[in-house]
Order: C-alpha cells, then structure tokens, then sequence
C-alpha cells in the first residue's frame, strides 16, 4: 500500500480508539480475547450486492503497525480538557512494545457479499482489535464501494470494454490509487492513473484532450501532428469544436496514416446525444473502410446512463467511466461498521456481546460468525450465518430475521463454502498476497453463478441471508437482557 504519508501509518486513526485503548490498558482487559465483525447493512446503489476489495492493502496496513517515535511524541503533546496530557507515559511505552498479533478471516477480494455478513472477523488482544477499527473500515469500506460500482457499470456495459477514467475528480492521491485498484477488481479493463499502473500492475490507457486540439490552429493538424507523434495510439477526441467536422478529420488522419502503414484505432466521443453520435460515427467509418476502428465515449457515464444508451442502440465499442465511479456516486460511502460480538471473561469463558436498537437493523450479532454460502449445481441459492463459538446440532435451520423467506431446512448433504477464510494468525500472513487478476477472476465466476435478478442494478429482490436459529435465538435473548 502506498504510504504518502510517511512510513508509520499507526496514527491513522479516530481519537477515540487511542483513548478507549487507554481504558482498556488502564482496566487491566488490553489483553482480553475479543472477536470483532466489519460487516454493512444495506447494500449500496440500490443493488443486491457488494464486491468486497480492500483486503490486501488492509493486510499491508496490518503489518506494518507500530507506533514509532514521532508517534509517540505527537500523542504525548495531546491534552485533555484540564490541559494536562491525555495519556501517560508508561501507556506510550506499551505502545513502544505493541506488536500486532490478531486473527484475521476475511471474504476474499472478488467475492460477492450481502448485508449483514462479515467481510472480515478479528480476534485478538481487546487493544489491539479495538485499534484496527478506523483503518480496516477506511480500506475496505471505500474499496468495496468502487468495486461494487465498477461491477455494476461492467454489468451494463455486456462485455464492452470499461476504462476508469476518474482520478482527476477522486478524493485526492489515497482515494485515486483505491479507486482505480477497486474498479480493476471490479472488472474495468483499465485505468487513465499512470501511477496506478506502476504500482498494482493495472494495464493503462488513454487518448487526448480538448487542450491538444485546441492548441494548433485547427482540428485536421491536431490530429495530423498527433498521428506523427503516435502513430500507435491514434484514437482522436472529435468533439473539441463540431463533432461530425471531428469524425470527417479523423477519417482524413486515418487515411494518412494507413499510407504509412499504420491504422486508426478509433474515436472518442464526450459529448452530445451520444447514441445519435455513436451511430453515425460508424456508419462513417465503415464507409471510409475504417471496420476495425473502435467507438469510445465518456462524459459522466454510470451504469444506468449506459444502460439507456444501450438500450437506444448506441454503437459504442468502449465506456471511459470517470468521475461517477472514482467517488462512488450516488452513494459516497459504503456503510461498513465493526462491533465487537465475543470477549472473554475473567475465567476464560466466551461471553457474546450485542449493540440494541429501536432500529432493529442496527442490532448486532453476538458471537464468532461464519458465512456458509450454499450452492444448487452452478446457482448460488443462499447464505447462512452461523456461530462458530456454538455451531448447531442435527438438521441446520436458517430463519430471515426480516421475514422476507420461509425458515430454510438444511439438508446435510447440501453443497457449500464458507464465505471468510484465514489471512492472518497471530499477525502473520499464510500466504502471499493474491493478484488482482485472480480477484477479477473471481468475481467474474461468482456473478456468473448468481441468479440474474440480483445482478440488475435496481434489484427487485434481495439475495436470501439467513441467520441459523440457534444464533437468532441468541441474539433475540441477549438484546432482551440488554433492555
């Protein structure tokens, strides 16, 4: 993970997990065994689904915990209201010492998730899990919301090349290397981020801007001077001045270029009714026998504008998606949260632990969870939540807390994989990194078995969760002790 900011990322944090690690430590539970779940509760852009990506950076993140001096000294300058030091100096010194070793079981990158389920679960030292909080949520949340993103405007692009065009409105430099990792994952094809490219091995690709036309005195020596300056990467932006003048230009470049031996990759279009454009676009070309050249359009593009294109019979080969999928439009934030659900008592035994709520939705789930993701043949059927702390006996029962579906029998001999794997024991990797293009492989095979009324963009359905009837009998209990 680039690390812009210095090498120690340690204070990347919200204040309050610093001071509750104080508590903790101050208590004498700092090195309690607790169990954490990141999980959301709805899924975003009105869809069915999430893509969970961020792990890997989080990993590294993980790794690379430790509070070095310049830390240390910065947190030793805090004050509290009295205007006396907010933590003492035997607790910066734990700090000094602190090394990571928590559990870590995580859903792989690529892999479809639903509201409610663990992306990831931590066990480890009270602190320690507690610490982590700010940064795992920051990773992975934001991660998980472009890649959903890129997901969906791949769904609607049907196969067509997508292109992640969106750094120069991304959420500065953290936000434009994630988003352009996340949209990979997500299925672009590639990204206009050179620094991107450099560092995740994302192919990168690009064309030119209205600057360039306009910079020469007019259109046709524009892209005559950048057919000589590139004669291999000749795709002309046609709509600086008058878009049919731009496609006449660029057929006349391309056919300069062919004397050269060289070909016309293709037109972009940004502008207009760009169905109407598309389609003239090539039918020009295809009678100035330019066949192979391609149809790029861009100009705020998501997954329902190319949806309607499509369905108007535009004649686009390639999507250029920018500033709508960079910063996650219409959503803006995926809605992860990370709650502490088991913790050891003072004689070493398990003790659950819930949030309540009026809101029934923001109830927590007590225990160490676990995803089992059931399968018919080639179909994802359904999910189940199951305590690992206290799995059931017999025939395994899945009840819809909300209602939505019938309780579910189990039979055991039905097909399934649990969603959260190992990434981290005692702090320590058990394998390398995975690359990305396994990642977009992966999502590629799990929406292929996902029935095809939860891939459309405005799901009319959700995708069936259950919550095993032991664990939602638990849960149901404890929230009524809490009351």
């Amino acid at each position: 993970m680039p690390a812009p900011y210095g090498p120690s990322l340690a204070l990347l944090t919200d204040l309050y997990q610093l001071t509750m690690a104080y508590g903790y430590w101050r208590e004498g539970i700092a090195e309690r065994e607790a169990v954490f779940h990141h999980y959301f509760r709805r899924a975003p852009f009105g869809g069915a689904f999430a893509v969970a990506a961020g792990l890997a950076p989080a990993v590294e993140w993980l790794r690379e915990l430790r509070f070095d001096a310049d830390d240390r000294d910065y947190l030793a300058a805090l004050t509290g209201a009295d205007g006396k030091p907010l933590f003492p100096g035997e607790f910066l010194r734990y700090l000094a010492a602190l090394e990571f070793h928590c559990d870590l079981d995580a859903a792989a990158e690529g892999s479809l998730v639903f509201p409610q389920e663990p992306l990831a679960r931590v066990r480890g030292p009270l602190l320690q899990c507690q610490l982590i909080e700010t940064a795992l949520l920051n990773i992975v949340n934001f991660q998980t919301l472009i890649a959903t993103k890129a997901a969906r405007v791949c769904l609607a692009a049907g196969g067509d090349p997508v292109l992640e065009f969106g750094l120069r409105r991304a959420q500065g430099i953290d936000g434009g290397l994630s988003a352009s990792r996340a949209a990979y994952i997500g299925g672009c094809a590639a990204t206009s981020n050179v620094l991107a490219g450099k560092l995740f091995g994302i192919p990168v690709r690009g064309t030119h801007a209205h600057s360039w036309v306009m910079a020469f005195d007019n259109e046709p020596e524009a892209f005559d001077a950048y057919a000589r300056a590139l004669p291999n990467n000749c795709i002309f932006l046609v709509d600086t001045y008058d878009t049919r003048k731009g496609l006449e230009h660029a057929i006349a470049a391309g056919k300069k270029l062919r004397e050269r031996g060289r070909e016309l990759v293709g037109v972009r279009l940004d502008s207009g009714d760009l169905a109407a454009l598309s389609s003239e676009a090539r039918r020009m070309l295809d009678e100035a026998d330019f066949g192979e050249a391609s149809i790029a359009a861009s100009n705020d593009l998501d997954e329902r504008r190319i949806a309607a294109l499509k369905a108007r019979g535009a004649r686009i080969d390639t999507w250029a998606v920018g500033t709508r999928l960079a910063v996650g439009a219409d959503e803006g934030a995926l809605g992860g949260v990370y709650k502490l659900s088991a913790l050891r008592d003072a004689a070493g035994a398990w003790r659950g632990r819930v949030k309540r709520s009026e809101d029934g939705a923001k109830e927590s789930t007590p225990g160490m969870l676990q995803v089992r993701r059931y399968v018919e043949g080639t179909r994802a059927v359904f999910d189940l939540i199951y305590d690992e702390l206290q799995p059931p006996g017999g025939v395994w029962q899945g009840t819809d807390p909300e209602g939505r579906a019938a309780d579910r029998r189990i039979a055991p001999q039905q097909k399934y994989e649990n969603l959260l794997a190992p990434v981290l024991r005692q702090g320590a990797p058990l394998a390398a990194p995975v690359a990305l293009d396994e990642s977009r492989a992966r999502l590629r095979s799990q929406l292929d078995r996902l029935p095809a009324e939860f891939r459309r963009p405005d799901a009319p359905a959700k995708f069936p969760v259950f919550f095993e009837r032991g664990l939602l009998a638990r849960r149901k209990r404890r929230v009524k002790a809490e009351e």
